[in-house]
This record gives structure tokens, sequence and C-alpha cells, in this order.
């Protein structure tokens, strides 16, 4: 039986992924540091991995997946080329992201909280996207 809070939770942690995968790409490119890079590559990759079981989890509960809106890809992107265009240093790109990780864990959070009849497998899949955004945001510490 669907669960509307499930099919809720696991359209915001869709388009979260989308937008962190979305953010990493838009900023990988001028990352000068070779570790920065590596260390986005995998965050990005963990992301990527945890969208598509979050997808194949919409799919099994007869949903369409969610992608982040419009606005906020926009202000987004416009936040970054702003700053990058002023400083394009690593800093910068990790300060970028570290808003970016708070905003996402914040937001997480607060669906968990919204969302609270969803199934546990989708709150696990949620907390499992807090924890990447919480160690992305831990591991760019030394670049601030």
């Amino acid at each position: 039986m669907e669960n509307k809070d499930t099919i809720c939770l696991l359209k915001e942690c869709d388009s979260g992924t989308k937008m962190a995968v979305s953010s990493i790409n838009e900023v990988i490119g001028k990352v000068h540091d070779t570790k920065m890079k590596q260390l986005l590559t995998e965050s990005r990759e963990h992301h990527e991995k945890l969208g598509n079981e979050i997808h194949s989890k919409l799919i099994e509960n007869h949903s369409e997946d969610k992608d982040p809106s419009t606005m906020a890809k926009s202000m987004s992107w416009l936040k970054t080329n702003m700053k990058l265009g002023m400083d394009d240093s690593d800093s910068t790109i990790a300060e970028l992201m570290t808003d970016g990780c708070n905003m996402g864990v914040k937001s997480l959070n607060q669906y968990l909280n919204q969302y609270e009849a969803a199934d546990k497998s989708s709150k696990d899949l949620c907390s499992r996207l807090v924890s990447i955004e919480e160690k992305l945001c831990k591991d760019l510490r030394a670049y601030l």
C-alpha cells in the first residue's frame, strides 16, 4: 500500500541528490587541489548511487522522481557564479559547497520530521543522504 509521507520524503531526497550532483558538477572543473577534486568526485558518486536507490524506491511506490525547483537551481547557479567570478579559489568553492551541504542537512531533517509516517526504509535512505552531506561538509573544512 502506498504511503503519502513515504512518497513525499523520497521525492525530496531525490530532488536533494540531484541538486547535490548538479552543484558538484558546477564547481568541480574549477577546483585546483587534486585531493579536493577527488573528494568532490567521490561525494558525487555517493550522491548518484543513493539517488539511484531512491529512484528505484519511488518506482516501487508507483511514483515519479522530482527535480529540484527551477528557483533553487537558478539561485544556486547565480550565487556560485557571482562568488567564483570574484574569487575562484578552492576556499571559495569549499565555502559554497559547505553552505549547500548545510542547507541540505537542514532541509532533509525538516522533511524527516514533516513526513514522520514515512516507512523505515525511506527514512533510512534520507538519513544516509544526511550522512553523505555531513561528511562532505566536514571533509571540506580543511579548504575553508
